[in-house]
């Protein structure tokens, strides 16, 4: 039996233009994977060249590229300047970013992250994090389930959900997603079922994950360690962290504040290469229909950090 596909790299040809790679550079990708997107950067680098490639779950361990030009780091892309600075390295020539979760972890049942099979209501991308999905709707507060629902999934009506899961919670604790799907499956709109599902348990991984706040601390970083003229590209899949993006690369600033100087000019040290979002091409959203909702975003770092 064939093992299953760990992920697909989404745009691939459109991040390689992106990053504009120079054989001798030194670049990262933030989120190894199953490694597309670091193997082709390697089949563009020199013998000079180098890649540190960042992953948080151990899983991704197994893709690991056998080149000493290669490194993996065992870590989340928050800590970017950290990792950097402990390898020796200052400033990189580009940085890559594919926000969206794996095929490997919807595929496999036992992480919890799909309601498309019974499981044990995990969702952690590093299963040595502190906080699994289950145990947060097992004790968050009304506020605070309504407010990630919300928040993170896009949720317009997130009450009838809340008031559901405390209810059941109060005779019974939910510990797999087959008993969260049997709770809230009755309340979603039977035209959009999978897609009000899906934000639910989307909205459940960004908070188990703190991935808002792991990418807000990303974007700081990639300040810190791009060299001026250095590329910047991520891969989006939803509107919270789409929106986060744009504004840092109009801006500069994770607000959106955008500030200007004597002359009217936008105080921001990015150049937004891509004029906006660059979507996926029919062809790859047919060949691939998990990249339909990705939009890649590319900015070049003007100054030096001050």
């Amino acid at each position: 039996m064939n093992n299953p596909v760990y992920h697909i790299p989404a745009m691939l040809p459109e991040c390689m233009e992106a990053l504009n790679i120079k054989p001798g550079g030194t670049y990262v990708d933030a989120t190894f994977g199953g490694g597309g997107h670091s193997r082709a950067i390697m089949e563009r680098l020199g013998p000079g060249g180098r890649l540190f490639s960042f992953d948080q779950d151990r899983d991704a361990l197994a893709n690991r590229i056998d080149d000493t030009r290669f490194t993996f780091v065992l870590g989340n892309f928050r800590y970017l300047s950290n990792f950097l600075r402990y390898y020796g390295v200052d400033r990189v020539d580009g940085i890559l970013a594919d926000l969206g979760v794996s095929f490997h972890h919807f595929d496999a049942s036992e992480r919890g992250f799909s309601f498309r099979s019974d499981a044990p209501l995990d969702m952690r991308m590093n299963r040595e994090a502190p906080l699994t999905a289950a145990q947060f709707i097992n004790t968050a507060s009304a506020d605070e389930l309504t407010a990630v629902l919300r928040n993170f999934g896009d949720i317009k009506r997130p009450a009838p959900f809340v008031k559901a899961i405390l209810a059941r919670r109060d005779s019974e604790p939910i510990e797999t997603t087959g008993e969260l799907l049997a709770l809230i499956s009755p309340l979603v709109n039977p035209r959009q079922e999978k897609k009000e599902l899906a934000q639910i348990f989307q909205a459940l991984r960004i908070h188990v994950n703190r991935e808002t706040e792991a990418l807000q601390r990303f974007l700081l970083e990639t300040v810190r360690v791009l060299r001026p003229g250095g590329r910047l590209a991520v891969l989006t899949y939803h509107s919270l962290e789409d929106r986060m993006v744009k504004n840092f690369i109009k801006t500069g600033n994770l607000e959106g504040r955008l500030e200007k100087d004597f002359f009217g000019r936008p105080l921001t040290p990015w150049k937004d290469i891509s004029r906006g979002a660059i979507a996926p091409s029919p062809q790859e959203v047919e060949a691939n229909p998990r990249a339909r909702s990705a939009k890649l975003r590319v900015a070049e770092l003007l100054t030096e950090n001050s």
